[in-house]
């Protein structure tokens, strides 16, 4: 007798790397939401930022390979990152704000057509708009986090 021929008295095959892949993934999971609770705003952004390229990079390729549904969770999640970055910008902080939500909603306008119309061109135009402002706000991050000058020969904080 065999068990290919009576599957109920086979044993149940146990992978010993699932619980240990689960627990890996699981803290993993954790690890990210500490990452993102802890962020300041400024890193929050750019990490906003990394995260809405990574979708849009994927949507591009399961577009091209004509995989819509891998496509389709991507250009939502972009959907969904963008729609944050325009809740939370304030358009009376500085005057090139109305500027940036018109390329905010530009590109979610653009992410639904691609969605809709599965148009690999409209997520490649968002990807073409989107990559200097990413980097520009990667770049003010850098500044902002940078360390401060030397000390002049005056001494510390001026004191001599």
């Amino acid at each position: 007798m065999t068990t290919e021929l009576f599957p109920q008295l086979s044993m149940p095959q146990v992978n010993p790397a699932g619980p240990q892949l689960a627990a890996a993934q699981a803290k993993r999971a954790q690890l990210n939401r500490d990452a993102v609770l802890s962020a300041t705003p400024v890193r929050l952004l750019t990490m906003l930022y990394d995260r809405l390229m990574l979708d849009l990079a994927r949507a591009e390729a399961a577009q091209v390979g004509e995989n819509w549904p891998t496509a389709s969770e991507n250009l939502l999640h972009a959907q969904a990152i963008v729609d944050e970055l325009t809740t939370s910008l304030d358009v009376t902080a500085w005057d090139g704000a109305d500027g940036l939500l018109a390329v905010y909603t530009y590109v979610s306008n653009a992410l639904i057509g691609a969605n809709i119309h599965r148009d690999p061109a409209r997520t490649r135009e968002s990807i073409i708009l989107l990559e200097p402002l990413r980097q520009a706000w990667h770049e003010a991050a850098g500044a902002l986090t940078a360390p401060q000058s030397a000390p002049s020969s005056e001494g510390y904080r001026g004191v001599a």
